[in-house]
Parts: C-alpha cells; sequence; structure tokens
C-alpha cells in the first residue's frame, strides 16, 4: 500500500536530517534553480581564488567525512529505535550533531566554488551539497547541539507514546490503531483516536522550538526558511515546485472527490446522519485509519454488489502459518524473479521483524542501509495480513534500491529524487495481482474480470484516498515555516486544512492544548511528506512503464511484471544511477517520460471513477 508511514532511505543521513536529494548542474541549462547565497560564509576569508583542484580535493574530504559520520549515526539511529532509553537517544543525537555539523560546514563552504567553471560530475557534487540538508542547524554549536536534542527527544516522545486510561492499562500505537481499523463501536473508535493523539501534546513546546531553529539555520544557508529550502531540491525554484505540485493535484482531485462522496454516503447510512452529515467533512475517527489517510479497513462497507474476487488475503496468509521472515522472503522472491541478486544473509540476522516484548521500540516501517554497501536491513513489526504483504515489497523497494546505487560515489548514493525512493517499491506491489497470487500459490483460481471494481476499490481506498493526506502535511509545515501559521494557530490551521483538501474533520472539538500534527510520525520526525504524495503519482507512472517494458497490452490495472527480466533490466538501470543524474533521466529509463504525470493512475482507476459516478447520481457532493 502507499505508506507515508514508510519513511524509508538511508537512515544514517535521516538519522542526521541530512537527506540529498536529486538536482541538475548548477547553472547548466536554464532548469535548474540557483540557490541563493549565504548572507555570509567561512569561505569569504580565502584570500587567494578558488581554483578547480581545491575544489576537488574539497569534495573529495568532504565526501569521506560525510561518509563515516553518516556510518555513525546510521548505527546510532538503529540502536535508539530499537532501545528506546535516554542513553541511546542521548547517544544518537550526539551522532547527529556531528553528522549535522559536518553537513552544515560543507555546505557554506561549498558556496566558495559557486562561480567556477567545474567538470559536470564536481559541479553536481556541490551542488547537491548545497542543497542536502533537510534540517539544516545554525552556525552555532549550542543551538545545533540543542536542535539535535529537540529532534531526538521528538522521535522518541512519538516512539514511546501510550495512551493509558487506567494506570494499569496502556495502549500504543498499535493496539489503538488496530481499535480503529476493526471496531464498528463509534465510542470505542473514539477513545482510542483521542487516546493517541494526546500522546503528542509534549511534542508542541518542542516543534516550535524547533522550527526557530531550523529556519536559523536555512537562513544561514541563504534561504528564506525550511520550507523554502525543501521545495528548493526537485530541479526548479521552491515556488515552481509548490506550483507543480498543484497542477498535479489539480490532475487527481476529480478522481478522489467521487470516492469522497460515495465513502461519506455509505458511512451516513452506516452511522446516521447525526454521526456522519451527508454533506459535510468526514470524521477522522470513523475511517479505519488513526490519520483518515487510507481508508482500507472500510472496504466491507463499501463494497461493489458482486465484486467480491472469491478470496480474503488475509485469511490466505494466515493459512499459511508464516513466520515474519518467510513471510519477507515472498517480497525477496518477487525481486530475484526480475533478475535481481537475493538478499545477503546479513539482513535476515540483522533486521527487526517483530515487536520485542521485553523493550520499546519505534515500530514505524522502515528500510536501512548501514554501510552504504550490503548491510541491508528492514525494521518493523510485522503483522502476517494482506497491508503488511505490500509494505514488505515497498520497503524491499527502499533496500534493492540502495544496494543497486552502491558503487556511486557517497554523495550520488540516493534515489533519483526522494519521492522516487518511495515510488520504487510501490510500483512494484502494484503487482500483487490475481495472477501473481495464484502464481505464488496464495490463491486457486485468478477471478473473473468482472470482479475488478472489487480490487479497484479496496486499492482507491489505500492509493486515492491517500492522495490529499500526501498533499497537505507539508503544505501545513511550509506555512509554518514562513511564518504564515503562527504557533498560536498550530492546531485549527491543521484542521483547516485537513478540511479544505481531504474533506475530513476533527471527530470533537480540539484546541491549542493539542498537536494533532505530532500524532503523525513525519512531523516529529523531520521528514519531508510531499515525496509521498508524488510517489503515488510516480509509483503508477513506473508501473505503466515496466508494464510497457514487458511487453503487457491488457487493462493497466491487470498487469503484473512477476518474472519478467526485460522489466527488472529497465529497473536495474534506473536504480543503479541513483542520483548521478537530474530525476527525469531516471525516469526516462523506465517511462519514457521526463515530467511527472498523472495520467496513469487516473486510466489504472478508470473503471472504478465511473461506476462511483453512477453511485452518486442524486448526491450532494463536496463538503
Amino acid at each position: 500500500m502507499t505508506r507515508q508511514s514508510l519513511h524509508s532511505f538511508r537512515p544514517a543521513l535521516l538519522a542526521a536530517l541530512l537527506v540529498p536529494c536529486s538536482v541538475t548542474p548548477l547553472f547548466a541549462n536554464g532548469n535548474g534553480a540557483k540557490p541563493p547565497a549565504p548572507a555570509a560564509t567561512a569561505a569569504a576569508e580565502h584570500a587567494s581564488p578558488p581554483t578547480v583542484e581545491e575544489a576537488r580535493h574539497f569534495i573529495e574530504e568532504g565526501e569521506k567525512r560525510l561518509r563515516d559520520l553518516a556510518l555513525e549515526a546510521g548505527r546510532a539511529a538503529w540502536v535508539q529505535a530499537n532501545f528506546i532509553t535516554q542513553d541511546t537517544e542521548l547517544l544518537a543525537a550526539k551522532a547527529n550533531e556531528r553528522l549535522v555539523g559536518a553537513g552544515v560546514e560543507l555546505a557554506m563552504a561549498s558556496t566558495r566554488y559557486a562561480d567556477l567553471d567545474l567538470p559536470p560530475e564536481l559541479e553536481r557534487k556541490l551542488q547537491l551539497l548545497r542543497q542536502s540538508l533537510t534540517l539544516p542547524a545554525p552556525d552555532d554549536p549550542a543551538k545545533r547541539e540543542e536542535l539535535s536534542r529537540i529532534a531526538a527527544q521528538m522521535e522518541s516522545i512519538y516512539g514511546s507514546g501510550k495512551y493509558c486510561p487506567k494506570p494499569d492499562e496502556c495502549k500504543g500505537e498499535q493496539e489503538l490503531t488496530k481499535i480503529l481499523a476493526e471496531s464498528r463501536d463509534p465510542e470505542e473508535q473514539l477513545e482510542a483516536w483521542t487516546g493517541w493523539h494526546s500522546i503528542a501534546r509534549p511534542i508542541r513546546p518542542l516543534y516550535r522550538r524547533y522550527v526557530e531553529l531550523g529556519n536559523e539555520g536555512a537562513r544561514g544557508l541563504g534561504y528564506p526558511d525550511l520550507g523554502a529550502l525543501w521545495r528548493s531540491k526537485y530541479d526548479m525554484p521552491p515556488d515552481d515546485f509548490a506550483a507543480e505540485v498543484d497542477r498535479l493535484w489539480g490532475q487527481v482531485k476529480p478522481l478522489y472527490d467521487p470516492l469522497h462522496c460515495y465513502v461519506r454516503a455509505k458511512l451516513s447510512e452506516k452511522y446516521g446522519p447525526k454521526i456522519v452529515p451527508p454533506d459535510g467533512p468526514i470524521p477522522a475517527h470513523l475511517t479505519g485509519n488513526m490519520w483518515a489517510q487510507n481508508w482500507i479497513y472500510l472496504y466491507d462497507l463499501l463494497a461493489p454488489p458482486g465484486g467480491d474476487p472469491g478470496y480474503d488475503l488475509n485469511e490466505r496468509l494466515k493459512s499459511k502459518n508464516l513466520d515474519e521472515k518467510e513471510f519477507v522472503r515472498y517480497g525477496e522472491r518477487f525481486f530475484s524473479s526480475l533478475g535481481f541478486e537475493p538478499l545477503p544473509e546479513t539482513f535476515w540476522e540483522r533486521s527487526l521483524f517483530k515487536q520485542p516484548q521485553d523493550r520499546e521500540v519505534v515500530c514505524h516501517a522502515s528500510a536501512w542501509d548501514l554501510d552504504n554497501q550490503d548491510d541491508l536491513r528492514i525494521k518493523m513489526c510485522i503483522d502476517v495480513n494482506a497491508e503488511d504483504f505490500s509494505t514488505v515489497h515497498h520497503e524491499l523497494g527502499h533496500n534493492y534500491y540502495q544496494r543497486a546505487y552502491k558503487n556511486q560515489p557517497f554523495l550520488f548514493q540516493d534515489s533519483a529524487n526522494d519521492a522516487v525512493h518511495e515510488a520504487v517499491g510501490d510500483a512494484v506491489a502494484l503487482s500483487i495481482t490475481p495472477e501473481y497470487l495464484k502464481q505464488i500459490g496464495l490463491i486457486d483460481e485468478v477471478p473473473d474480470p468482472s470482479k475488478d471494481l472489487g480490487l479497484l476499490m479496496n486499492l482507491a481506498l489505500d492509493k486515492v484516498a491517500f492522495l490529499p493526506f500526501g498533499l497537505l502535511i507539508d503544505q501545513w509545515r511550509w506555512k509554518v515555516f514562513s511564518g504564515e501559521f503562527g504557533p498560536e494557530e498550530y492546531n485549527a490551521t491543521w484542521w483547516q486544512l485537513r478540511e479544505k483538501y481531504q474533506g475530513v474533520g476533527a471527530p470533537v472539538p480540539r484546541t491549542e492544548q493539542d498537536f494533532d500534527p505530532g500524532a503523525k510520525y513525519h512531523v516529529p520526525a523531520g521528514v519531508p511528506y510531499t515525496r509521498y504524495f508524488l510517489a503515488a503519482i510516480l509509483q503508477f507512472q513506473l508501473h505503466r512503464g515496466l508494464c510497457q517494458a514487458a511487453g503487457q497490452t491488457g487493462p493497466l490495472h491487470r498487469c503484473s511484471i512477476y518474472g519478467n527480466k526485460e522489466a527488472g533490466a529497465r529497473l536495474q538501470k534506473m536504480l543503479e544511477m541513483g542520483l548521478s543524474r537530474p530525476w527525469p533521466d531516471a525516469l526516462e529509463v523506465v517511462t519514457g517520460q521526463r515530467q511527472m504525470d498523472a495520467t496513469a493512475i487516473l486510466d489504472y482507476f478508470a473503471p472504478l471513477k465511473t461506476w462511483l459516478e453512477e453511485q452518486n447520481k442524486g448526491r450532494q457532493c463536496g463538503w
């Protein structure tokens, strides 16, 4: 499924909040955005003019320094995520501080070489270095230490969060999320929803300071605020990128609107118009998901008549009595069928597959590359069900991507852009079709195409329902970073955007004592989120390109590339490029297109959209 639970990429850089993204070579053509010059840099103190050889030496030494610090920070982050204590938090914060400090120092020093006529590869590395910081710390050791400590503390508060209605009765994220998914009692769901959201209140004052320090660091690099820095990483000026996101949302909103209208009507029938008004936002606690980011657990209420495919993948998986490792091997075998080498044995020895009983861990699913070579791992508390079946394919998509670009120089060891890293695994997961499930022995017969509406509805409740949520988190943060949304209105503006984009509303009155954005992992963890919105679109674009490579000519939603070496070779070629070229070059390898395009997701769900519009005749849609 589309996981915004899935922030998986190089954890060493994630831990330090230093995430390289794709950019065009500096000033090579009119497509790249020239970063604004910092107000002052240490490089300005050089008496002699810079030279090409000096720039080359600077990059070589800088890459080695960052690689070593990233390895240290990655291991500290792994320990912190798997053994949550005050000590591991402090150790991870110190490692983060060293890596962030080096990143800020090198990014600012690199501006000395901005006007040199450099070889393309060297020029690209320098620009990547300048634009690599997701959370630049101020050029002040005390503030840098404070920011690292706040970042680690916010993530630990989230990871160890518990709702305790009674002193001896506490529930964590997984337990409360399960209640929302499985219960049909609105009071029980409401308690689970409000209980989890209460854990974020202590994050609020920390987040306010986090914004202040992060903005100070961004201004030190010459950007007006942290949001502008984040938006600068997509081969276009920040304002142009914001417009591109709006363009893509305009493409997909006509697909989201009829789905929302249909879902709201069915929920109103189920719970009554007093609980679910037929012309207003959907109450967040009734969507089956803690954040209303997908609605897959509502399928039993929404299934099209006659749309039952004849199997329940959850039941089929449970009937296999799989342990967690064997469950993950399904994903490995998929990639092997495309021609990829099996995962290293250390992956199976060092990954975390299930929640330990003796300690707190961050259960949030993620993929890790701890040595920039072969020490690949995943960390997730697996439930053997259909949702985690897709999650495994997604996370392994990160791992295979990480291994594919391991021979690139350090600054190129990342995806074409951060959205592409997210899209690869989900594109593969789109091949989890009935045909694929029969090939691997999970179902006995492929259902008739007349059952496709049910399969499309089930997937739309994940992929299409997610689109506005994937968009709004950074819409909120960009406005917080810019000062348009002040600390005194954090929560009110959060819900304004949720209603605007999702048509989802708070189930009970919320105040500024609450900090509901902090109840979503990526906010306290400082992970940019627009990548997930773009990935939700790109995965269908990549899927269409891979299906074309495999020679598939039928409906896009029936295509599986399982076992197709030609599709695998095209995918491998793109993955091996890493960050060495601008992302349009990588996208073109698989899709033949150089622009992000939502027509593939529209094509994929076209039969469902037609059906939804028929069902909605006579209903008042919108909110």
